[in-house]
């Protein structure tokens, strides 16, 4: 017999209450009560261990170095079974007396190329450079709460896996992540997962916003643009690909989106060029869209294709009745041909709004008397949320702004609030409570 709706309003309200008084006695323990101090009083080692990460390079597929360091800190703070697997990835075991386990994990790589200059500084509160923030903060964060549950001798029944992975920015393409879900050994015994991603306390992202990227690689056979008039130009392909793409419409809900972000080609202003090329980037949360999106785009790029191979035939049949034969010197007919490469796939997924990871978090927010909305974002944790398996991605404390820049900065004041906000998670998630 199904509930009334009251019935149901009733449910949730006593299940919220149940979670907050477990979160009440689990913030009252001792050895918690003891973490939480001990978290106070290492802010200059976790400035220390942010500004060392960020000094270290992690460009995309280049986070070996970054992988090494972080694994002498999980073993230094007494981490279990570190390794480094076959994807990049850092992990390390906090022990508990199940086989299943929860993971806490941030994104160890960051966008800026290996050449980048890593000015690392701080003044005052405040740390500057780039990656210092995304992810230094999540990085920290991570080392912070096994430092703390080391040193206050915490008791869990559920192992906590550490994570540092690889791959989350840009063309990395969740890659550390995805192996962790289907490759790895404890792929099959993760009950929910904790991402640390960037600074804050204030946003709890439970709806993965899904994105897919394609190269669209267009080909002809080039030449000068007199003697060769006429003959297919990819440019002109792609533009009027692009043109037929941006008609395309797009719901408002789920909200989805499209970029052409990065267009090249061309030798030099009087060549036909021999190949052209766009980035694409499709988002939404619902895979449906992208797909429908991912098709219109290859309609367009297939269209496009016969367009300018008519067009080319025109202008050539145009061309040899003005040229003399002396003075042509035409590639012939031959045709465009096209090439759409995948470089991202991002699935999206929701998290269900019931799910007992989302009840806690809730639940810890009112216990600090912190106030968090539900975001929707591109994180790790679209990963697991796309397999239906609960996940989260919350900030490591303090606050941040510049991401992404050389002017990046992470401002130290009001850390303790998002590492007491990770650590209640964490443990209640682990059985703690």
């Amino acid at each position: 017999m199904s509930l009334t709706p009251q019935a149901e309003a009733a449910g949730r309200r006593k299940e919220e209450q149940d979670a907050q008084q477990a979160i009440a006695r689990l913030a009252a323990r001792a050895d918690v009560r003891s973490a939480i101090a001990w978290l106070r009083a290492q802010e200059p080692q976790f400035a220390l261990w942010q500004m060392e990460i960020a000094k270290v390079p992690a460009p995309p597929f280049g986070e070996a170095t970054r992988a090494a360091w972080l694994a002498d800190r999980f073993r230094e703070l007494g981490l279990d079974e570190v390794e480094i697997d076959q994807a990049g990835n850092v992990l390390g075991l906090r022990p508990g007396v199940s086989s299943h386990c929860i993971t806490l994990s941030a994104h160890i790589d960051t966008v800026f190329p290996a050449s980048t200059p890593l000015n690392i500084r701080q003044q005052g509160s405040r740390l500057y450079g780039p990656g210092v923030s995304d992810n230094g903060a999540g990085v920290t964060a991570l080392l912070a709460i096994a430092g703390a549950l080391r040193s206050c001798k915490v008791e869990h029944s559920l192992p906590i896996l550490f994570i540092g992975n690889a791959g989350e920015e840009g063309e990395g393409n969740l890659r550390g992540m995805r192996h962790i879900f289907t490759e790895s050994r404890y792929r099959n015994s993760i009950l929910s997962s904790i991402v640390l991603d960037g600074a804050g306390a204030d946003t709890i992202v439970a709806e993965a916003l899904g994105s897919l990227r394609f190269e669209v690689i267009m080909r002809g056979p080039g030449g000068h643009s007199w003697s060769d008039f006429g003959a297919p130009n990819p440019i002109l392909a792609l533009a009027h690909a692009i043109r037929s793409f941006a008609q395309t419409p797009v719901p408002t809900s789920p909200k989805t989106t499209f970029n052409v972000g990065v267009i090249r080609g061309g030798t030099s202003v009087n060549s036909i060029p021999e190949s052209a090329s766009i980035r694409v980037d499709i988002r939404s949360t619902s895979m449906s869209e992208m797909e429908r999106l991912e098709e219109a785009l290859r309609e367009a790029i297939a269209l496009a294709v016969q367009d300018e191979s008519r067009a080319s035939n025109a202008r050539m049949a145009g061309s040899r009745k003005s040229v003399s034969m002396a003075g042509a010197g035409s590639s012939g007919t031959a045709g465009l041909s096209s090439e759409i490469i995948s470089i991202g796939n991002r699935p999206a997924g929701e998290l269900n709004p019931k799910a007992r990871i989302l009840r806690i978090i809730h639940a810890v927010d009112a216990q600090l008397g912190n106030t968090a909305h539900v975001q929707r974002a591109s994180t790790d944790a679209n990963i697991p949320l796309s397999m239906g398996r609960e996940a989260i991605a919350i900030g490591g404390g303090g606050s941040g702004g510049g991401a992404h820049t050389l002017q990046e900065w992470f401002d130290c004041n009001g850390r303790e609030l998002g590492l007491k906000r990770i650590l209640l998670a964490a443990l209640a998630l682990a059985g703690a409570e």
